[in-house]
């Protein structure tokens, strides 16, 4: 009843519009044909009267196609906005508003041109209203970072009086935090490689370690299984360790979030209200975070980036260690854990041999390489 209700509302109005526009038509009609009340009433007011009724006709017959075209346009723009992003669209709501302001500061100087003034504000104020709100939500990590690209701005956003105070210190940390912050996740603690990394110096700004992944961490430090109990406890250590590094800031997040989601979906969250990039080595939390639109900094594929360049051809002494899963192989690994498969490796295994590489493969777990011996004698 409703839905009938409302439509036939809204071909009400498509009709008064209709009877308003007949109006206005035959209002510029009878100008365009020099016919004045004064000398032809009559005639006036039977072009106002058939304007309004061949304009409410119109749009009264055309009313339900109008109503069904609007109700797809609505449809289809929730259906896109549904997908947008909350921040995407404060963004662009933000850059819509900026864009109408400058479109109609420029126009004012031209508004009052013969025949294309009367149209400068509206191509203006859509081109841009656009503009501004295309560019904002391209530009917002630019507009996050900046800070970073301008360093006096974090001090002349610190008042004078609070300045070598703790209140400074505060506000610092805040502003640390607002600029390339760096989510943990549970794997990424517990593997400490990402310990080794900041002692290094490559990484900057703020790490995050929310409170439901501290709670992890103390949940499998206090399981009955031992190994379970042995990594949680590792990645305590991990973090107690970063915690006394110079330069290496982290602070726990301790927000909120919906119990209901895993600890996954937490993290995504969590990064998409804060702005911020995830730590992780797993990878499936880096394909359901890159599907939602945020960075993920996966500590494997660093590894992968700065291990030896090894090409075909090139000759290596190494210990084979085991038998392959081929007849005849052997399985040796480089110091940064790369595998080698080595053709024909199996009578070398606990020596140390010369070895060509024939190729190199890279999987999504790393790298291996394939290699036969240089020659049937052992070396030492």
């Amino acid at each position: 009843m409703k839905k009938v209700w409302r439509k036939k509302l809204a071909r009400s109005f498509l009709t008064l519009l209709g009877c308003a526009l007949g109006y206005q038509g035959s209002a510029y009609a009878l100008h365009l044909m020099d016919i004045a009340p004064q000398y032809s009433l009559s005639a006036v007011i039977i072009g106002w009267t058939a304007g309004i009724i061949l304009g409410g006709l119109l749009f009264f017959l055309l009313a339900p196609y109008m109503i069904k075209s609007i109700m797809q346009i609505i449809a289809w723009a929730e259906v896109r906005l549904q997908k947008v992003p909350p921040q995407d669209m404060l963004w662009g709501s933000l850059g819509l508003i900026i864009g109408l302001i400058i479109a109609n500061l420029l126009v004012l100087p031209f508004s009052r041109l013969p025949w294309i003034g009367q149209y400068l504000p509206l191509l203006a104020s859509v081109i841009f209203g656009y503009l501004g709100m295309s560019l904002t939500v391209k530009k917002k990590e630019e507009i996050y970072n900046l800070p970073t690209v301008f360093p006096k701005l974090k001090e002349k956003m610190t008042p004078l009086k609070f300045r070598n105070s703790k209140m400074a210190e505060e506000v610092e940390e805040k502003l640390v935090s607002m600029v390339c912050c760096k989510i943990l996740d549970t794997s990424v603690i517990i593997d400490g490689r990402i310990a080794d990394i900041c002692e290094t110096g490559f990484l900057e700004g703020n790490l995050v370690v929310s409170a439901f992944v501290l709670e992890e961490l103390r949940h499998i430090a206090d399981s009955s299984d031992a190994l379970k109990r042995n990594r949680g406890r590792r990645g305590l250590d991990i973090l107690n360790r970063m915690q006394k590094m110079e330069g290496i800031n982290i602070s726990i997040d301790e927000q909120p979030l919906d119990d209901a989601l895993e600890v996954d979906s937490k993290l995504v969250k969590l990064a998409q209200i804060l702005k911020g990039k995830i730590l992780t080595n797993d990878y499936n939390l880096n394909k359901v975070a890159e599907l939602q639109g945020v960075t993920v900094l996966n500590i494997n594929e660093l590894a992968n980036a700065v291990k030896a360049i090894v090409l075909p051809g090139e000759e290596l002494h190494i210990s084979i260690v085991k038998e392959g899963k081929e007849a005849g192989q052997g399985i040796a690994y480089l110091e940064d854990g790369t595998m080698i498969v080595v053709d024909g490796g199996r009578r070398f295994i606990g020596e140390l041999t010369t070895i060509v590489v024939t190729s190199v493969l890279q999987t999504a777990a790393g790298r291996m390489i394939f290699a036969k011996p240089k020659s049937l004698e052992k070396i030492g």
